[in-house]
């Protein structure tokens, strides 16, 4: 089996030098040249996926080269090659990745279709100058994790049922709410793969086009020549869609066409920042977008975080620090004939105790009461009273219902979906 250490042993002296005319002349992507730094490479991307991580980092510091995959939101560090190798390994993925190989002063941005391990991974890649070199994060773009069905995502059944009713309306705005990391891709996603039938024409505007849908047209935002979110939009709206994607609104002229398409008879999805589900209709005011046409579009507003699944090898019974408990919300009542899990750790979750990741959500429908408060311009607290009296569960009652069906552990909803968390 190869490994990264039996690897190191084919590296010469040549090798020692870094950028060597060797290195540079590594342009095959196709695995025919067996060279050690091509194939270290691949093993450090095959690992990455047999691990199930998210992004490589790769790291110069100082005095050594740090690797590092996220899996299930966490950075690991794994074992990485001498800090001599660096700049042949950043070379490689350099050109791999369709990057300039002589450019060190300017961050750069590529992509890499790959075949591992069976698979078909597309890799979104980033370099950025640092003091010891420059960075590199690739990103692993896997189909098979972002297009897994709305049953997978981790609703509630009641939240489920409503969300495929939302989403299957003929026209509004549906906004999905977040921090970076949080899910907003995946579930949007998930959403157009329901939705997208022969019938039906669906555009999307994205900043960058992530992932490859089958039937939809995907059209993906370029600052440097003026092909804004804005001048997408407008575009779109004379290709007859029925069904819009904005990666992100992110101003108010943005905002204002994805209102006007929702109130001319389009289904629009799109994202924002914002703690939570009701914040988002502040939010949209504070954009300067008029509060009748928030008001009047936006059908539903749903928040979301990603929480770690407990290991089920290596789950066992405990009892969390009370201070945790009081952190969520959890009461006497509630606990009442539930035992709460939590994994010790195992070889199947790399000692973790978690493995995988599961949605916790705060999905509020805008009601009647709702928008005369939107038109009104009430604060946030407001309402968010409301709409809890309608019905709404709140990201860390939905936490909480997690705890005690034995998915995840109380310490994970403290840290993700903790009612006063604080978006950075």
């Amino acid at each position: 089996v190869e490994t990264v250490d039996n690897l190191l042993t084919e590296f010469t002296d040549e090798d020692e030098l870094g950028e060597s005319s060797r290195t540079f002349d590594l342009s095959s992507v196709d695995g025919d040249d067996d060279a050690p730094v091509i194939r270290l490479v691949r093993l450090i991307i095959s690992e990455a996926v047999k691990a199930r991580a998210s992004d490589i980092h790769i790291e110069p510091l100082e005095n050594r080269l740090r690797i590092r995959y996220r899996v299930d939101g966490r950075c690991v560090e794994v074992d990485s090659p001498p800090k001599r190798l660096q700049n042949s390994i950043i070379s490689r993925v350099k050109i791999m990745s369709g990057m300039h190989i002589e450019e060190k002063r300017l961050p750069q941005d590529g992509r890499i279709r790959i075949r591992v391990r069976g698979k078909e991974i597309d890799i979104r890649v980033s370099s950025l100058p640092a003091s010891h070199g420059e960075s590199v994060v690739l990103r692993l773009l896997d189909k098979e994790n972002v297009l897994v069905g709305v049953e997978k995502l981790g609703f509630h059944e009641s939240d489920r049922l409503r969300f495929e009713k939302i989403i299957k309306r003929p026209n509004g705005i549906f906004l999905v709410t977040g921090p970076t990391g949080s899910g907003k891709t995946t579930t949007l996603y998930s959403a157009l793969n329901e939705l997208n039938r022969p019938d039906r024409k669906i555009i999307t505007a994205e900043d960058p086009v992530e992932y490859n849908i089958s039937g939809i047209n995907q059209c993906e935002v370029r600052e440097r020549i003026e092909m804004t979110f804005g001048r997408i939009l407008r575009a779109m709206l004379r290709q007859a869609p029925n069904i819009i994607l904005v990666g992100e609104i992110r101003d108010v002229e943005a905002a204002e066409i994805a209102i006007q398409a929702a109130l001319t008879g389009h289904l629009v999805f799109s994202t924002l920042h914002t703690n939570d589900a009701p914040s988002a209709i502040t939010r949209l005011v504070d954009m300067q977008v008029a509060p009748f046409l928030v008001a009047s579009s936006v059908q539903a507003v749903m928040a979301q975080r990603l929480v770690r699944v407990i290991c089920n090898d290596c789950r066992e019974a405990y009892e969390p620090d009370q201070k945790m408990v009081m952190a969520v919300g959890l009461t006497e009542q509630q606990l009442e004939g539930h035992e709460l899990s939590h994994g010790v750790g195992c070889r199947m979750c790399n000692n973790s105790g978690y493995h995988g990741r599961t949605g916790v959500f705060e999905l509020m429908e805008m009601t009647r009461q709702l928008r005369e408060m939107a038109f009104r311009v009430e604060p946030t607290n407001v309402i968010r009273d409301q709409a809890r009296r309608s019905g709404m569960v709140t990201l860390q009652e939905d936490g909480v219902r997690k705890i005690l069906a034995g998915i995840t552990t109380v310490e994970e909803v403290a840290a993700h979906a903790q009612r006063d968390v604080v978006l950075s």
